[in-house]
């Protein structure tokens, strides 16, 4: 049967990806457990809480406009929206995994300049933007310009390298944790409609059928 032709290719290539994974472990001189370390752990349950709290929220974003895109593909295959929601999750889903495995951090050890690495980003959201404007004209844009809003202003706040580390924590945390929950609410309300426009746009074309 077809899906398990596909869950055998995604297993094969899960195996071909951790294979790799550990060869270059060990040629960098390290020992295969090191793949494997365990999460940060602490008896108190609110330490980092609200910075695990922010990465699953940087996840809805990826979740749900995959899920859509999928979704929206099988039921109607030429859809013109699609390409904007599938771009929105390769674009949240960069995010994520920046977010998570902190490639930024990565880059700028290997010597790409700090600034560098934020033109990168910047050009990325500038042309993500740019090429689908009259999309994100036609749903509540300003929810994701205000929690874009925010999180340059955390990452402003950052820079500043602020003495006092309550302060700097607030001012950089708390912006950055409230610009997540304005995008993931602006993904998820932005697929739902497109979810049922594309339903209602199919159901409408059997009907006339």
């Amino acid at each position: 049967m077809t899906i398990y032709r596909s869950l055998l290719r995604l297993n094969c290539l899960s195996v071909l990806l951790v294979g790799f994974l550990v060869l270059l472990t060990l040629m960098s001189g390290l020992q295969v457990s090191d793949l494997f370390f365990n999460p940060f752990f602490s008896p108190n349950p609110t330490l980092a809480l609200l910075t695990r709290t922010f990465q699953l929220l940087c996840s809805v974003p990826v979740i749900v406009c995959t899920f859509s895109y999928g979704l929206a593909k099988t039921i109607q295959l030429r859809f013109q929206e699609n390409r904007f929601i599938l771009f929105s999750a390769l674009l949240t889903g960069g995010f994520l995994l920046n977010e998570i495995y902190r490639i930024h951090i990565y880059m700028v050890a290997v010597g790409i300049p700090k600034l560098g690495v934020c033109l990168l980003y910047a050009v990325v959201l500038f042309s993500y933007g740019w090429f689908f404007r009259l999309e994100l004209q036609s749903t509540p844009y300003k929810i994701l310009l205000a929690g874009l809003g925010l999180l340059f202003f955390a990452i402003g706040v950052d820079t500043l390298k602020l003495q006092n580390q309550i302060l700097a924590s607030l001012l950089e945390g708390v912006p950055k944790l409230f610009s997540e929950i304005n995008i993931a609410f602006y993904y998820w309300y932005v697929c739902q409609c497109f979810v049922e426009k594309a339903v209602h746009k199919t159901v409408n074309s059997s009907v006339k059928i």
